[in-house]
């Protein structure tokens, strides 16, 4: 009787149908109630607190389309070095695309999950190392930009309470430690070559700081006239956010928790709030667009093939 062959190491055990299925349904749910939240605070004093937190200048929204293109482009960028043409052009782009709806509509690493069959589907031979030491070095340079944005952007961030403020930095500290095993076991973690480590690693902390100050600067269009440093500590704050994992559509998360420490009503936690909604409709707007192009690309083949 013959032994079961052993796995392969350049593939990843996919997950149960039912536990995909699971994992989609919790997804959506956390989506709607941090959509609610998110809602409550822009319509709760009706049309008056929508209208006083949409911005009306057409940089601020260059700049938030900037922000929101960082990680795709920077997963891009990556994915063409480590895989060539296989990734060259819209399909690549179009896939890392898909790659950041997933983990922020769906649940975080679902992105990932995603680009791995997609790359098998494109006949790239055994994708999961790739796949999984990016996202491993995404993780280390979100731990480091988060704690380095705190440590700078803190001091000047008068407006939040000492509390929050330290609570925010311990929350940092905790999370930069997660990346220590992986700096002293990194022969064992990774399997890249040592120059596309640090490559990686240097695209993705070029990526956190471009993302993160056009994200301020974002917030600086919308509410002119607010100290600089109070978006640069929520910006860092935002980062504590999205370190965590799991969990979908980290921008929603981060208007509820904003709400709560500024206050509802606030005009900073109106835009962060507004900012967090446009997140949501530019996501449900690449789902309703690549959902399309999907079915007419099934109708162009049915059609050539009559």
């Amino acid at each position: 009787m013959l032994s079961p062959s052993p796995p392969d190491p350049g593939t990843d055990p996919p997950p149960t149908v039912q536990r995909a299925r699971r994992a989609a349904v919790a997804g959506a749910a956390l989506t709607l109630a941090m959509a609610a939240g998110v809602g409550w605070q822009l319509f709760g004093r009706g049309l008056d607190g929508l209208t006083r937190a949409v911005p009306s200048g057409p940089l601020f929204y260059l700049a938030f389309a900037a922000s929101y293109l960082a990680l795709p482009v920077a997963d891009w960028l990556i994915l063409r070095r480590l895989w060539g043409g296989h990734v060259v052009g819209a399909a690549g782009l179009a896939a890392t695309l898909r790659k950041r709806v997933a983990n922020e509509v769906v649940l975080g690493y679902s992105g990932e999950a995603y680009v791995y069959a997609w790359a098998r589907a494109n006949g790239i031979v055994a994708p999961f190392a790739a796949v999984k030491d990016v996202a491993v070095l995404s993780a280390v340079a979100g731990n480091l930009a988060t704690l380095t944005a705190l440590g700078l952007a803190l001091p000047l961030a008068g407006h939040l309470p000492a509390a929050t403020m330290w609570g925010a930095l311990g929350s940092a500290l905790l999370v930069a430690a997660a990346t220590l095993p992986f700096l002293f076991w990194r022969r064992r973690v990774f399997a890249l070559p040592g120059a596309d480590l640090r490559w990686v690693l240097g695209v993705h902390l070029a990526r956190q700081l471009a993302a993160t100050l056009l994200l301020a600067a974002t917030w600086s269009l919308g509410r002119p006239g607010i100290a600089a440093g109070l978006w640069l500590a929520l910006a860092a704050g935002r980062l504590v956010v999205w370190r965590l994992p799991f969990v979908p559509n980290k921008d929603l998360l981060f208007a509820n928790l904003a709400a709560l420490l500024i206050g509802r009503g606030d005009a900073v936690a109106d835009l962060i709030a507004f900012t967090a909604a446009l997140t949501l409709l530019v996501h449900a707007a690449l789902m309703a667009a690549f959902g399309l192009g999907a079915l007419v690309r099934r109708y162009a083949r049915t059609a050539a093939s009559i």
